[in-house]
């Protein structure tokens, strides 16, 4: 009798392991493409379950983690296996290695998860006290897995609700608060399946006067202005965007699609659009720079920037024709001031840590253009025809203090390029997309986002629409931007409120004993 006890217990402790696998697998199709939004509630709300937070203190400590950590296995594992078509496609690894490197990441990220549990059991005293402290200590491993290592915060639960109904807390706590929210309502789930309806109440009967309270207390507006904005998609492929015998053809080819455009108020091309590192292409920008100003327009290219003198490599965006409307000549200059070097650099594909060890390795850590220097972290907007952009580059948008670090309340838009042909077909593109979007609706500015080959777009954070073109196309969109006016509440303070409100759940869930 007892060995079969034995068993059955086993054999239930399993379940629960699929389980928590399986609700982190899922939460994939709460993220763009698929946005099923309230999948990240059931999914938060089955891992708890897996933990159980009946059990609570050190001897179940443990146990939690490991859930949390197979949780976080289905959650990476599946949300980010685009990472694997940059290592074994253009990273030049066997099959092997490309899925041992994967199978590191993801166990690397699933630690985080693992943590936040692992301290909830081991502190909280009751059901009700696990609740608070799951919040707290999630928001401490969330905030860890974006700045350890240089950080890696994709995929935060907060995303999940960019086409959500919560969106509308996102100019006031940002992303980083909508992933607390989830938790909280996810936990509020857990307790109705536990036959408890106090919990869910409270929470929705909070969140709803949230929500309530944002839409009347909203100052931000449109101004009544416009600009027109012409973003320009080469479709370049990837493996010939470093080939020095392709730099012409690339180059002709952009000039080419923006011929029929210069009325535009503003054109982009995205990073790197111009592959010839920036001192050797003088001639061709000058070229362009004249053509910007004689049409009463600019236009801003993302370029490579090595500098001779100091043997530094930036990753750069630079303006070219006019920097204030009526402007009679051309304003670029070679290391002028109206430009912007990307801070958050792309481990690998930037730089390399240890690189004397890895890069003789194997391709992957030997990537054209993996030596860049970090520009710095608070930088000027661009300013282009009179327009003030603030600006971000591929990676950088994924950090919203970085980018709300830049923010100024004159800041007319919010401008990031990028190439995600390194991501193939795969799903990457489409969330890098959704975390731009969770940008624009933080800091309640249109968002101007143009690459090499998609997702290109226009959006508008009031409205939530958006303008886009073709993925895997050469192609051109031009679109009328409404311009905004108002700074919103997490512009101006960003995650000061959040933190306050965690530490006061932290203190309450620790100190307090609760009954359930």
């Amino acid at each position: 009798m007892k060995k079969l006890l034995t068993r059955l217990t086993l054999l239930a402790k399993d379940i629960k392991s699929w389980l928590a696998f399986i609700a982190g697998l899922i939460l994939t199709f709460s993220y763009s493409p698929f946005e099923i939004w309230p999948i990240a509630f059931i999914s938060i709300a089955a891992v708890i379950f897996c933990i159980n937070p009946n059990n609570t203190g050190k001897a179940h400590a443990k146990n939690a983690a490991k859930y949390g950590f197979i949780f976080g296995l289905g959650w990476f594992g599946a949300g980010i296996s685009w990472v694997h078509v940059s290592i074994a496609t253009f990273g030049g690894m066997p099959l092997v290695a490309s899925f041992s490197l994967m199978a590191l990441l993801c166990g690397y990220l699933a630690l985080y998860p693992a943590l936040a549990f692992y301290l909830t059991t081991r502190f909280a005293t009751s059901t009700n006290s696990f609740g608070l402290l799951l919040i707290s200590f999630f928001a401490l491993s969330e905030y860890l897995r974006g700045v350890v290592l240089t950080g890696f915060p994709w995929l935060s639960f907060g995303y999940t609700q960019t086409d959500g109904p919560l969106n509308i807390l996102a100019p006031y706590i940002g992303e980083f608060g909508l992933t607390l929210v989830c938790i909280a309502i996810g936990f509020a789930l857990y307790r109705i399946t536990q036959k408890d309806i106090k919990t869910p109440l409270v929470t929705l009967t909070v969140f709803t006067v949230l929500c309530i309270g944002s839409r009347a207390t909203n100052t931000v507006e449109y101004s009544g202005k416009s600009m027109s904005t012409l973003l320009v998609q080469g479709n370049i492929k990837q493996h010939l965007r470093f080939e020095p015998s392709e730099f012409w053809t690339t180059m002709s080819k952009y000039q080419d699609m923006t011929r029929p455009h210069w009325d535009a108020d503003l054109i982009v091309w995205p990073e790197a659009a111009v592959p010839e590192i920036e001192a050797l292409a003088d001639s061709y920008l000058a070229g362009l720079d004249s053509a910007a100003s004689f049409n009463e327009t600019a236009l801003i290219t993302g370029i490579v920037d090595y500098q001779i003198d100091t043997k530094t490599i930036f990753n750069t965006l630079i303006v070219l024709g006019n920097k204030e409307r009526g402007d009679e000549h051309g304003h670029y200059e070679y290391l002028g001031k109206n430009r912007y070097q990307k801070h958050q650099l792309l481990p690998i594909g930037e730089f390399v840590p240890f690189q004397d060890i890895l890069r003789p390795i194997a391709p992957l850590f030997d990537l054209p253009m993996s030596s860049f220097t970090r520009g710095d972290r608070i930088q000027n907007n661009l300013r282009a025809n009179g327009f003030n952009l603030l600006p971000a580059i591929c990676f950088e948008i994924v950090f919203a203090d970085l980018v709300r670090g830049n923010y100024k309340t004159n800041s007319d838009i919010l401008f990031t390029v990028s190439n995600d042909a390194w991501f193939g077909q795969s799903i990457g593109p489409l969330q890098h997309m959704q975390i731009a979007r969770m940008r624009a609706l933080e800091l309640q500015r249109p968002l101007v986002r143009v690459t090499n080959n998609g997702v290109s777009a226009v959006y508008d954070p009031l409205s939530n629409t958006q303008q886009t073109m073709p993925q895997f196309e050469a192609a051109v969109l031009k679109a009328d931007v409404k311009l905004i006016q108002g700074n919103s509440v997490y512009s101006q303070y960003g995650n000061v409120f959040v933190w306050g409100i965690v530490t006061l759940l932290g203190i309450g869930g620790v100190g307090v004993r609760f009954r359930n």
